[in-house]
């Protein structure tokens, strides 16, 4: 595709939600069947995992939620496209995270009009638990500035960050999924703690 991934139309895709023998199948078998264009096994992959990369692409980009469903939606139409070359190296939902990276770097090259992070937490489901009213303050307050001091890194520590320190992926697996050096990882992840400590000091 000429210049790269391209946002849908403003919703999350139209996919066919499957009960069944597709949601049953592996990760590596719904995205063999994603490969020979198997609808319902896009859809079962979609269900499975479609929250999982909202939330991350929204720590990565900060869009509003309209825009962040278009991610999410060219998020797995990419996934469908190259599915074929999935090995199983990794997990499926790290194989997706490296694809929304690529989705959200495109997003970020052709449309400078950011959102600042913390609209993103804003979309976050509430504590299950009820705190008192002055620590529930306390905390948005806290969210707050952890939200707008990550939306203010640059966007390679941004992203090198929420992979690594918020999505839990081992360094090997990120810095593959970076195309970077394990060394560069590294120095990026400490880059990042240092200007959030710095800015929430």
């Amino acid at each position: 595709m000429r210049g790269g991934p391209k946002p849908t139309s403003g919703r999350l895709l139209p996919l066919r939600r499957i009960s069944g023998a597709a949601s049953e199948l592996t990760d590596a078998a719904l995205v063999a069947g994603c490969a020979v264009d198997d609808s319902a096994s896009l859809g079962a992959l979609f269900d499975r995992y479609s929250r999982s990369v909202y939330r991350f692409v929204s720590r990565l980009s900060g869009s509003s939620p309209g825009e962040l469903d278009d991610l999410v939606s060219t998020t797995f139409l990419e996934a469908c496209r190259c599915a074929s070359k999935f090995r199983g190296g990794s997990s499926a939902s790290t194989w997706l995270f490296g694809i929304a990276i690529n989705v959200v770097r495109h997003h970020v090259r052709g449309d400078i009009r950011r959102r600042t992070f913390i609209a993103a937490y804003a979309q976050a489901p509430a504590a299950s638990r009820s705190p008192r009213p002055d620590d529930a303050a306390e905390n948005r307050e806290l969210i707050a500035k952890v939200g707008e001091a990550i939306g203010r890194l640059p966007h390679a520590l941004r992203e090198t960050f929420v992979l690594c320190e918020l999505e839990e992926v081992p360094g090997p697996e990120a810095a593959r999924i970076l195309g970077v050096p394990p060394g560069t990882l590294w120095r990026r992840i400490h880059e990042a703690r240092k200007f959030l400590r710095q800015a929430l000091s």
